[in-house]
């Protein structure tokens, strides 16, 4: 039997860690939120895929912490960040209707975006929800998962049918 992992918290700082991620077809897109958003966005640390880093870096005139494009490990890089608790949210505007040659490490990195229960917005409608949300510039305790009894469970042994 499987059991909820034990929590623990931590208050999230002020000024967030937010990662920024967009497929091709909707790096227009997300151009266009960062713009509308910049007064808000310009006072968090923004961390991206290469492209979109780049582009946001542009389109803000700000710096933007930049990993490798996401085909070339970027996503993967996020992922790693999220599972060391260096991003407080992601924003991955996501096309689901692209095929990818990396949709494992897109899958990959939104599986991590919840087993470390960080906000995740796939699309700009919830991006705007959490962008707009008071809880992104107050304090909040964001729940962590604690995985310590996953982490020392026995290995080699299965599970007995009840």
């Amino acid at each position: 039997m499987e059991t909820t992992p034990a929590e623990t918290s931590a208050p999230a700082p002020i000024r967030r860690n937010i990662a920024l991620v967009a497929h091709d077809h909707l790096k227009k897109d997300m151009a266009e939120w960062a713009r509308f958003n910049r007064g808000t966005l310009t006072r968090h640390n923004l961390i991206a895929t290469g492209t979109t880093g780049k582009l946001l870096e542009k389109e803000l005139g700000v710096p933007v912490t930049r990993m490798q494009s996401g085909p070339l490990g970027g996503d993967q890089q996020l992922g790693a960040m999220i599972s060391e608790g260096k991003i407080d949210s992601l924003i991955f505007f996501w096309d689901p209707l692209a095929p990818m040659p990396h949709d494992p490490d897109v899958k990959a990195l939104l599986r991590l975006a919840v087993v470390w229960n960080i906000p995740c917005a796939c699309n700009r409608a919830t991006a705007d929800f959490m962008i707009s949300s008071p809880l992104l510039e107050n304090d909040y305790e964001r729940k962590i998962p604690d995985y310590s009894g996953y982490l020392s469970r026995t290995l080699g042994k299965r599970p007995s049918a009840s």
